[in-house]
Order: C-alpha cells, then sequence, then structure tokens
C-alpha cells in the first residue's frame, strides 16, 4: 500500500465506543507479504479473548484512512494496525484526537513505533493477547504526537541526507526491497553535502546553519531501529531536534553505525535542540515523517501532549 491520503482531518462526532467489538486494518503487503499472514493468528487470538472483530482492507492509502475513520467514528472499541510503520501511521490518522485506542500487530519491517512502546515484534498472537488485556484491563498509555503539514506522526520528521536517500529509493525501480535503499544510500553518500537551513524553535529567533541532517523526533527511531533522536520520550511534550552538522563522507561512515546504539549523539558534529514547535526551511529538500514522504520544505511541526491512547502490555 503506496502514497500518502490527504491532510488529516478533524474528529468527527463519535458513536458510542462498543469495547468489545474492534477493527483491523491490515496491509497485506507488509513485511513482504507478513501482514496477511498474521492477521488470521492475530483475529483469531482477539477473538478467543472474547472479541468481535471487524477486519479493514484498503484499497490504497486513502481508502485504508477513510475506512478506519469510518470505524472510529461508528464507535469501534480499537482500531488496531497489522503490518509494519506504515499501518501504524495511516491508522494515526484515524484515531489521532480521539478516546480510540490504538493497538499495533507489528509485522512489518521497521515497526519503530511497537518497538518504542515495548510491544512484540513480529509476534502476531503475543501482540493481539496484549491487545485483549490491555482492553480488559482498560489500560491505554497515553503518548505524544507530531503533527506538520496536516499529518500526524508518532516517530521522526526526516529531513536532507536522510530523505534525499529515500527521494532517490523510491524513484528506484531495481534492486526491491531494503537492498534498494542499501543503493540509494551508497548514491547519495557519493553525493554528500551540506544543506543551509533555516530552522526555528518555538517561538526564537531563527537560526541558519548548514546540516547535513535535521531529524524532529517524537520517538527515539526510523529506519527499523536506527536511533537517529535517541533520547526523545513518547511523553514529554516535546521533540528532539538532532541536527547533524557539515561532515565528511569518511565521518558519517564512522558516526553512522552508532546510530543504532544512539551513541552519534556524543560526537561533534552532532546536536540535540529541544522545543515543542519546529520549522524548517531548506531548498530542494522533502520531508518524510514515519517513512512516509510529507513534501517538499518548509514545513512546521508541532507536538501535541496525549494525542493516543495505545494498548499497551502491563508496565510497558
Amino acid at each position: 500500500m503506496t502514497g500518502r491520503p490527504g491532510a488529516a482531518q478533524g474528529p468527527g462526532p463519535e458513536a458510542t465506543p462498543r469495547t468489545h467489538e474492534i477493527t483491523l486494518l491490515v496491509n497485506p503487503a507488509a513485511g513482504r507479504g507478513r501482514g496477511a499472514r498474521a492477521a488470521a493468528p492475530a483475529a483469531a487470538a482477539l477473538r478467543e479473548a472474547g472479541l468481535k472483530v471487524h477486519q479493514v482492507v484498503g484499497e490504497d492509502a486513502a481508502d485504508a484512512v477513510r475506512r478506519a475513520r469510518e470505524a472510529v467514528a461508528g464507535g469501534t472499541g480499537a482500531l488496531v494496525a497489522v503490518g509494519g510503520d506504515g499501518m501504524v501511521s495511516l491508522a494515526l490518522q484515524a484515531v489521532a484526537g480521539t478516546a480510540t485506542p490504538l493497538g499495533v500487530v507489528a509485522v512489518g519491517t521497521g515497526n519503530d513505533l511497537a518497538r518504542a512502546c515495548g510491544l512484540p515484534l513480529r509476534e502476531p498472537v503475543a501482540a493481539a493477547r496484549a491487545i485483549a488485556a490491555a482492553l480488559a484491563a482498560g489500560r491505554a498509555r497515553r503518548l505524544d504526537l507530531g503533527l506538520a503539514g496536516g499529518t500526524w506522526f508518532g516517530g521522526v520528521l526526516a529531513s536532507g541526507f536522510d530523505s534525499r536517500v529515500n527521494d532517490r529509493g523510491n524513484r528506484m525501480r531495481w534492486p526491491r526491497g531494503r537492498l534498494r535503499y542499501d543503493v540509494a544510500l551508497l548514491a547519495e553518500l557519493a553525493a554528500l553535502r551540506a544543506v543551509p537551513y533555516r530552522l526555528r524553535l518555538d517561538d526564537g529567533p531563527w537560526q541558519e546553519l548548514d546540516a547535513t541532517l535535521v531529524a524532529v523526533g517524537n520517538g527515539p527511531s526510523y529506519g527499523g531501529g536506527m536511533r537517529i533522536c535517541a533520547g526523545a520520550r513518547l511523553d514529554d511534550g516535546l521533540f528532539d531536534v538532532t541536527v547533524v552538522g557539515p561532515c565528511s563522507r569518511s565521518t558519517l561512515l564512522r558516526v553512522f553505525p552508532r546510530v543504532y546504539r544512539g551513541t552519534h549523539l556524543g560526537h561533534p558534529v552532532v546536536t540535540v535542540l529541544r522545543a515543542s514547535r519546529v520549522t524548517l526551511e531548506a531548498q530542494g529538500v522533502t520531508g518524510y515523517a514515519d517513512g512516509e514522504p510529507l513534501g517538499p520544505l518548509p514545513l512546521s511541526a508541532r507536538c501535541v501532549p496525549g494525542a493516543v491512547r495505545v494498548l499497551a502490555a502491563a508496565g510497558a
């Protein structure tokens, strides 16, 4: 399922929630077919817990969001995204700002929001049982979301080098899968350059700087565990803004592996800022939120405290 739906709409009137009836939003293509394979055992585990399960499969991204919003407006007890970060992103457009909780059966490639929340990864039955237990206990963790250009995001708004890798990878038809982005990464490394940015945090002054990339993190990671904003918390009302300044290819290659541990933040070329509102301006740079294209900069993002309720296991 590809492409972005239109700008997020405000929540419509919701019916009285039917807590015993939930909706599964499924991406059959997630994780090279894991989404389709995960839907049946997840639904079976939820039914075993006494829940009535409705399954929704959108024809495309916009149709999936439309159907999800209809389920929320109709009073579904929860919206459960079955797939990867792309499907979670679509589900967020439907539940953000409403009382309907979000469940996640994380079976995609990245699964960054589920990872940040301590939810089961690529274990559909375990994830479904955790969702059922959370519903039965009335247990949901309230999390912040970012809102940029009318689109909600739970993880990271990326711009600069990483977004150019995405741009190139999305244009490529071969190779397929993650290897395509590895090839795109190598191509962008060959053309590595810093970009002049204008950056504004909250109501502060405009800052002008050159940067290899600027990442605005509501959550800590993107790309399947790359902890680009490692210190970001999902419930503190603030973004962590990671700025990687101008650097050589050799420096980037040395620092890049440290992103998976979050230890890159201590490198002299990296700066971390914090704010509840961020505006980014740069020429020829696309913004990506949760891996999905938002469009060219300039973009403004604000952190909305407690915008979503996520069904989580005890202690998560």
